[in-house]
């Protein structure tokens, strides 16, 4: 098989045929992972506004299925806090909590949902410029660090894609791939590709609703992003991002 091959493999669910499912960690009786990262007590909190999403977006969903593209020019016009958490909501919103489960508003193999979501914010009403992690349990953003040269960063691990930098906020998401390994081992991998699918899907149908735009970015300096993001590029690390901006 050569490379080629290999990859194509990767994309099909053939691996399912030769794993013995009795040993993976959830048959062991292994204690199911946390479904969100914890965070320090002392940690600087950002609380997000709820409000009636269906109030708030009176928006047809046929016209943002319509008109769903992907967008690179954003206007200078800041995000309000509200349509970010909106945003939020929808792409990683807890319905409900059961167990070692959080039910979200995007669907996940086996309810396994191995994202977080980091914010590279720029220009967001009421948050300073920095990076930042969604709490999805709270509904609230942790502050990672503030740092006014970070969209340069940001462009320099996209290779220098300017638009992912010139957003009001850009998505950025990692995976922890052990939260699926745990029910399924080595068929774990494809799946949370196709899980990415579905969070980026809803990010666009929900920029479309707010009048702004995204565009999914799958080409980026994977090592340096890591470092940007702080995490350690093994049991964590970046696998999509998405520059959202007012059009």
């Amino acid at each position: 098989m050569n490379e080629i091959e290999r990859n194509r493999y990767f994309l099909k669910d053939s691996i399912r045929k030769r794993i013995d499912f009795s040993k993976t960690p959830q048959s062991m009786g292994v204690a199911a992972p946390p479904f969100e990262k914890p965070w320090s007590e002392d940690a600087e909190m950002v609380d997000l506004p709820v409000l009636d999403w269906a109030e708030m977006v009176d928006v047809n969903i046929v016209s943002c299925i319509r008109n769903r593209k992907s967008r690179r020019s954003y206007t200078d016009r800041p995000l309000k806090l509200e349509e970010l958490s909106f945003l939020l909501w929808a792409t990683q919103g807890i319905r409900m909590i059961a167990g070692h489960s959080a039910f979200r508003t995007v669907p996940s193999a086996g309810c396994r949902h191995t994202f977080e979501t980091y914010l590279a914010v720029f220009n967001v009403e009421g948050l300073e410029v920095g990076l930042y992690r969604y709490i999805p349990s709270v509904h609230r953003l942790l502050v990672e660090y503030l740092d006014d040269n970070l969209s340069q960063r940001i462009v320099e691990a996209s290779f220098d894609q300017r638009f992912t930098g010139e957003s009001a906020v850009t998505f950025i998401w990692t995976t922890i791939p052990y939260r699926m390994e745990w029910r399924y081992g080595l068929a774990a991998h494809r799946v949370i590709l196709i899980d990415a699918g579905h969070v980026c899907q809803n990010l666009y149908l929900a920029c479309e609703a707010i009048g702004a735009g995204t565009c999914a970015v799958a080409a980026y300096d994977q090592e340096y992003l890591d470092e940007v993001l702080g995490v350690d590029g093994v049991d964590e690390f970046a696998i999509y991002m998405a520059p959202v901006g007012k059009v």
